[in-house]
């Protein structure tokens, strides 16, 4: 008989994790007749089926569930002796998965590749975006080593570094430019455009705006703030954006940028990981590294 193999279950889980062959196979870098050739090698050394197969979703049988979990905390365990592995050589070599906020990716993640590069030439960085709540999901389950976010995330299992803080700037038409910056009062009363449900910053901005998310208001919502700032310069709206967003997304648009009063609306970005994870020492020195790439941004 067969026996189960560390790949069966890196497979399983991915497919566990994404509900469909296709995507699990994506993120597996495999096609997907292979994936689902290892899922039914796997459900046939088992004995008993794991996967419901649809037309296009699956959903895991009861074994099939309990089977995806204790897959999990094994490549969890493995994933972390391969860190201790790591560690333990006092440098940092192999993959290193960093994923980082869609309001960061765009204009900090060229410059934290080239940073790592220069200062960890071993190491083979994969960053993926993804709004904070998946990330942090991720991290959790150990899909991902740090994380870069808006702090703070508060949550007991991670740590956080503070990288660097940078304020938020309002987005207005080009012909006003020359008119008197509104306050956050001001702002409740204009069609404000905002990211869709699910990011951070859109918390961030309707906090400044003394906002709460249930309350009836003239707002028109976007997908990223490339499409935020195209809609002001068409003259939808009033926008804000972080202000390392500020010379790629408004180059292209017929906009005008403005500080806001004080207190001027901020956030802080930073970096968080498992506390158990045993790079946690080198992590902390990325996190300068990172840090200080970001610093050139704000």
């Amino acid at each position: 008989m067969n026996a189960i193999t560390i790949r069966h279950l890196r497979y399983f889980d991915a497919l566990a994790h994404h509900g469909h062959f296709g995507r699990a196979a994506e993120a597996c870098a495999i096609s997907q007749p292979a994936l689902s050739q290892q899922v039914k090698e796997l459900e046939e050394i088992v004995g008993a089926p794991l996967v419901e197969r649809g037309s296009r979703h699956i959903r895991l049988t009861s074994l099939g569930e309990a089977f995806a979990e204790r897959a999990h905390g094994i490549l969890q365990a493995v994933d972390e002796l391969g860190d201790l592995a790591r560690a333990s050589s006092g440098r940092l070599v192999g993959p290193l998965r960093i994923g980082v906020i869609p309001t960061v990716a765009p204009y900090l993640l060229p410059k934290i590749i080239k940073a790592m590069a220069e200062h960890y030439p071993e190491t083979d960085l994969r960053p993926r975006e993804a709004v904070t709540h998946k990330l942090i999901e991720d991290l959790q389950e150990g899909r991902l080593d740090a994380a870069i976010v808006a702090l703070p995330v508060s949550e007991p299992s991670l740590a956080e570094q503070p990288l660097f803080d940078e304020e938020f700037v309002l987005v207005r038409a080009a012909e006003d430019a020359d008119k008197p910056v509104p306050s956050a009062n001001r702002l409740r009363e204009m069609r404000l455009l905002l990211l869709e449900e699910g990011h951070c910053f859109r918390d961030q901005a309707l906090t400044f705006c003394k906002m709460s998310a249930s309350e009836p208001r003239d707002l028109v919502e976007g997908s990223s703030l490339s499409t935020l700032v195209q809609m002001v310069g068409a003259g939808i709206g009033v926008t804000l954006i972080p202000q390392m967003a500020v010379p790629i997304e408004t180059c292209s648009a017929p906009v005008s940028v403005a500080r806001l009063g004080t207190p001027r609306p901020s956030r802080t970005i930073g970096m968080v990981w498992r506390k158990t994870n045993p790079l946690s020492d080198q992590f902390e020195n990325i996190a300068d590294v990172v840090g200080e790439a970001g610093k050139d941004e704000v």
